[in-house]
């Protein structure tokens, strides 16, 4: 009995989580994996395509060419170039027999239209950084901190049974103790359930959640306007008639009225405006898809720690609208799994649960930690056939 008793000792004792008070969840994940995906992407990518046009610009010199006059010096050639790319309109002739003045000016406001379009995208960013990450640590911490000490003090609770039992010479008043303990339910730690009940009731977390993907919706809109009223109108055009006679050249007769210039940029232009589109356009259902997971709630987790004493939520369904900041929180638990320690072991558990042929008797990990330590779960039926004979 001893050897049975030793062994068990060493099992619950290996079963304990360590301490990790020193260097306490460090790498602590405070944005979802697809939430730093669209971070990457929508501040990212407008940064890259401005690289682009900047570098494209400083490579290749002016970004226009224009045919000037034969009789033009070279002096007076760059002097056009320059001028036509100031003014960036494109004058062409109405029905009427007057100019008609088309700006071509998103050309030369593409890297700086990509720069605003990067801090815009990286404002819901920063709203989520200070109006949420703050709250949601401090709740991380300190239900991963109880998740782990109520896995902890079930398995302590188990050698405190077995060290009983061992002393104990009466196996009727060890039992007795064992179920009266479980009816006024001594062995249930309820701060961390009433913790997450109370979550169900708040809706700061979600609240800032939701503004944040519907900034980015709405950032991706204005994009979309921006793309479709100024950059399809010019994408195609990579040629135009500039105007020179402007100031001390309006009375000059050899200069011609019009000169024909050609947008060196625009294949520049025109990926950055398409691949743009095509971009913002696949994130959208990437957005939506992650705003959906708001709408539903994650019961393999809790499933799995419906196992700790006192955490029932689903079994009492407890668990209402998902659009909460329980929610939240159970969709963050969920991608900083790996500093849950309690949870591998739960899993193990559960999986032995659902495969012992005593299922009834094992509802919490405290029964099947009893029942591998070599203690029945509930009182055998040999002594309560005993305490019925002798109390017919």
């Amino acid at each position: 009995m001893s050897l049975a008793h030793t062994a068990a000792e060493y099992m619950l004792s290996d079963a304990l989580l360590p301490d990790r008070r020193g260097s306490r969840l460090k790498g602590l994940r405070l944005e979802l994996p697809l939430d730093k995906i669209i971070k990457f992407v929508t501040v990212g990518f407008p940064l890259l395509l401005m690289s682009l046009a900047f570098a494209q610009e400083f490579s290749s010199g002016s970004p226009i060419s224009c045919f000037s006059p034969s009789n033009f010096s070279v002096r007076q050639a760059a002097y056009v170039d320059s001028c036509c790319w100031d003014s960036l309109a494109h004058y062409k002739l109405d029905e009427a027999g007057q100019y008609k003045v088309k700006s071509l000016w998103p050309h030369k406001a593409l890297p700086y239209s990509l720069l605003a379009l990067a801090v815009a995208m990286y404002l819901p960013v920063l709203l989520w950084q200070y109006a949420a990450v703050p709250a949601l640590s401090s709740d991380l911490l300190f239900i991963i901190s109880e998740l782990d000490k109520s896995y902890n003090r079930s398995i302590r609770l188990v050698q405190h049974m077995l060290k009983i039992r061992q002393k104990s010479s009466d196996p009727h008043v060890f039992w007795d103790e064992l179920e009266k303990a479980r009816k006024e339910r001594y062995f249930e730690f309820p701060l961390l359930e009433r913790y997450l009940a109370c979550k169900q009731r708040s809706h700061s977390l979600v609240a800032t959640y939701l503004l944040r993907n519907s900034l980015l919706l709405l950032f991706t809109s204005a994009t979309y306007l921006y793309l479709g009223h100024f950059h399809l109108d010019v994408l195609f055009q990579e040629e135009f008639s500039c105007s020179i006679k402007t100031g001390l050249l309006h009375a000059e007769t050899h200069v011609p009225d019009l000169i024909t210039c050609r947008l060196t940029s625009l294949s520049v232009f025109q990926i950055v405006s398409l691949s743009s589109a095509v971009i913002y356009t696949i994130l959208v259902p990437v957005i939506i898809y992650n705003l959906t997971q708001l709408c539903r709630w994650d019961k393999r987790l809790l499933s799995i720690y419906e196992m700790l004493p006192a955490f029932d939520l689903l079994s009492r369904k407890m668990l209402g609208c998902p659009i909460n900041d329980l929610n939240v929180i159970l969709l963050f638990l969920r991608a900083n799994i790996s500093e849950l320690i309690s949870f591998s072991w739960l899993s193990v558990l559960c999986v032995l649960k659902d495969t012992t042929t005593q299922k009834h008797n094992i509802d919490t990990v405290v029964d099947f930690m009893t029942l591998l330590a070599g203690l029945e779960p509930s009182k055998p039926k040999h002594l309560t056939q005993q305490v019925y004979d002798e109390h017919p």
